[in-house]
């Protein structure tokens, strides 16, 4: 797994799921709090996915230039993003108007009949 990582997959988990991964989480929910369309995950993320990479050639001597570990940073940062962006909205929908919908589920609402 290292070859394709860059590093080991321990510093992987550590450097992009957690510190990557609390950085995405908060990308989401700062989208989903200032109701910015879901597509504005997308390049976020990416450069999310740059930082991680850095950071782990910076500070762990991981490989900075591969295409599968960049990838995987990249992918890592926008499933991340796009779930706190989910819960978000879902939150701030049945928040802001509570007499048009109910929660459904972690992830979504509908209205009330």
């Amino acid at each position: 797994m290292e070859p394709f990582l860059g590093t080991s997959p321990g510093i992987y988990l550590v450097v992009a799921v957690v510190c990557g991964g609390g950085c995405a989480y908060m990308t989401g929910q700062a989208l989903a709090t200032t109701w910015r369309p879901m597509w504005m995950i997308v390049p976020y993320a990416l450069l999310l996915g740059l930082a991680v990479r850095f950071l782990i050639y910076a500070l762990f001597d991981g490989v900075l230039l591969t295409a599968f570990g960049y990838l995987a940073d990249a992918t890592t940062m926008l499933i991340v993003a796009f779930l706190s962006y989910k819960v978000a909205r879902a939150r701030m929908m049945v928040v802001q108007y509570p007499w048009l919908y109910k929660r459904s589920g972690l992830f979504g609402w509908k209205e009330i009949s």
